[in-house]
């Protein structure tokens, strides 16, 4: 559970930063940011990074003004630049990718710096490996970006026009990292505390925590690189302290809901109501009676009926125009009430729980279909004969996670047409089940879709600015005015900066799963 005074320590840190912004003396040194203290305790800078990279990636920012459209679990109901895809463009997109630069990563970097100094690998490896959530979600989406430059103009030897690094050298760099601190939690102790918004600072959970990050991103390569899959996956799994085996191992942030620290996705939806549910996952739910339905989304305003089981729940077209999209506002679903704050500018929805619904940077459901796959796939020692148990598992995990009736996933699972298959048709299975499990977490959605191709009816809508479902965003405008050669290099490395060039370990056309015009507009 959350410790409230975890959340307490942020407010210390913001009001450190306020009162040292009034400090006009700071301005007489050329390399001391006014609007900074000199020095901020780890714990204290180590709580603001981790409320910060849950609020950029899995939040209102990146994942509910890009990936959430792009994944095609929600659509744009008022204003479709998103979901036309305007605004995953390089004047649009800075706000992303400067921010996190220049908010979290700094910090981490911070933190990991003091933590090392005083040999406290309690402080410094679960920053590290937040580090690497964050990085793994700037690859994922542009290809090569600052790595191993990035974040040292205030070094000796260091830079402030960072060379970026290709993604392949930066998922090398991301596994060793991971690596060294689930190594160095072995024997720490815990230093965070109350600090640690996550796992209160317990290292045996960051330490669990990292391992499975680590099997994520080694499963993210596997069609370009197999063999790296397979290594990395052995080592991620036979690590110390193991992966995620329960949902009470899961990284997340539960939310105060206290006014001031709320889920972000609730302080969103208390002033917008143009989110509606994607057609896309609505028809993956309701091809199977999928329970989950009522809590991922809530019933139409108007009678309108898609699935017997379900009624009045309904999901809209992504792509749209405004005038062409203004039709479904009362004839589709909004997000479910599990998101909402309550009280909002345009109507009462739920008791305003939503505003404490956790944030998760990775879920045991999550990790258990990564097993599957794996299992399918006969990678890192497992059998293909264990992976029913380990798709099982992520969906039941999945569903309970999500407050599902155990009856109601026993009927779910009893289904045919959710019995585990094996061979292809099972891989089509996990990947689809896994796609339908990471609803809120758009920026892991769509890089799964992109790696596997599933589900197939991901495809742009009519009134997208380009007829492919986009491999990544354009770098941020800024960068070409401020780092310009190094951004050019990049692309003259990886290719257009522009949304079809694939990066490095996009290779869906090597996946087992992969179709045909997968992604293209019809």
């Amino acid at each position: 559970m959350m410790n409230r005074n975890r959340w307490l320590l942020v407010g210390a840190g913001i009001a450190l930063i306020g009162a040292a912004g009034c400090d006009n003396n700071k301005l007489t040194s050329l390399n001391n940011n006014p609007n900074s203290p000199t020095d901020v305790p780890a714990k204290t800078v180590f709580t603001n990074a981790a409320q910060a990279s849950a609020g950029r990636w899995i939040g209102n920012g990146y994942d509910l003004r890009g990936t959430e459209w792009v994944a095609q679990h929600l659509a744009e109901v008022q204003y479709p630049d998103e979901d036309d895809y305007k605004r995953l463009q390089g004047g649009q997109t800075a706000g992303i990718f400067d921010g996190a630069y220049q908010g979290e990563l700094e910090d981490l970097r911070q933190v990991v710096k003091k933590g090392q100094a005083a040999n406290d690998p309690g402080t410094w490896a679960p920053a590290m490996i937040l580090q690497v959530w964050d990085f793994s979600f700037l690859t994922d989406t542009w290809g090569d970006v600052p790595y191993s430059q990035a974040l040292s103009g205030d070094s000796t030897g260091g830079t402030l026009t960072p060379a970026y690094d290709p993604q392949q050298s930066i998922y090398t760099g991301m596994f060793a990292q991971l690596d060294q601190a689930s190594k160095a939690l072995s024997s720490a102790s815990n230093s965070l505390g109350a600090a640690d918004p996550v796992y209160g600072g317990d290292p045996a959970m960051w330490q669990k925590f990292a391992n499975s990050l680590r099997a994520r991103l080694a499963l993210r390569v596997v069609n370009v690189d197999p063999a790296l899959a397979n290594t990395q996956l052995t080592a991620a799994l036979a690590a110390p302290g193991g992966v995620f085996t329960s949902n009470a191992d899961a990284a997340m942030i539960a939310w105060p809901g206290d006014g001031v620290f709320n889920n972000p996705w609730s302080g969103n939806f208390a002033t917008r109501d143009d989110h509606r549910m994607s057609q896309t996952l609505m028809g993956v739910l309701f091809a199977n009676n999928d329970p989950r339905i009522p809590i991922y989304a809530q019933p139409t305003v108007n009678d309108t009926t898609v699935s017997a089981m379900f009624p009045n729940y309904a999901g809209m077209p992504n792509g749209l125009t405004q005038a062409t999209a203004s039709v479904y506002f009362n004839n589709t679903s909004r997000p479910g009430l599990i998101f909402y704050p309550g009280a909002t500018t345009y109507g009462t929805f739920g008791d305003g729980s939503g505003k404490s619904t956790p944030s998760y940077y990775m879920t045991y459901a999550d990790m258990a279909f990564i097993e599957a796959e794996a299992a399918n796939r006969g990678m890192a020692g497992l059998t293909p004969g264990q992976a029913a148990g380990f798709y099982t598992a992520g969906i039941t995990s999945s569903m309970q996670q999500w407050g599902v009736a155990p009856g109601d996933v026993v009927t779910y699972l009893g289904q045919p047409s959710v019995a585990y298959q094996g061979g292809l048709a099972g891989l089509n299975q996990i990947d689809l089940q896994r796609w339908v499990a990471l609803y809120g977490d758009g920026g892991q959605a769509w890089a799964e879709w992109r790696r596997t191709c599933v589900p197939n009816t991901v495809r742009p809508g009519p009134y997208a600015i380009i007829n492919t479902v986009p491999r990544r965003f354009e770098y941020s405008i800024t960068e070409y005015s401020v780092n310009a050669t190094q951004v050019a290099a990049a692309v003259a490395r990886q290719g257009p900066d522009v949304f079809q060039t694939s990066m490095w370990w996009d290779k869906a056309t090597a996946a087992p799963t992969y179709t045909s015009g997968c992604g293209v507009r019809q």
